[in-house]
């Protein structure tokens, strides 16, 4: 029993000891909070886009107005995804 044990740590310790050495050779970086803000812009042009184009289109569909909802909602949506890539600019990336 003492030697499963023993064999477990002694596991748990080299693959410690693996990852420490990736890391000091550049092989393995936790990403940056400059990419996390990449790709949280990312998300908010492309949430922008395609949720103000389906809720755009589906006001125009339902209530007769193509292509006025559609270019409307689009422009508000559009509008607010940037004053939020606006507001994650000004976060300072570490």
């Amino acid at each position: 029993m003492a030697d499963v044990h023993q064999k477990n740590d002694l596991d748990a310790r080299i693959a410690s000891a693996k990852a420490a050495g990736q890391v000091r050779a550049g092989g393995v970086v936790p990403p940056a909070k400059g990419y996390s803000q990449g790709a949280r812009v990312l998300t908010l042009l492309l949430g922008a886009l395609f949720g103000g184009g389906v809720m755009g289109w589906a006001l125009d569909h339902w209530l007769g107005t193509s292509p006025w909802a559609l270019l409307i909602v689009l422009t508000l949506a559009v509008i607010g995804a940037f004053l939020n890539i606006i507001k994650i600019s000004k976060e300072r990336a570490e």
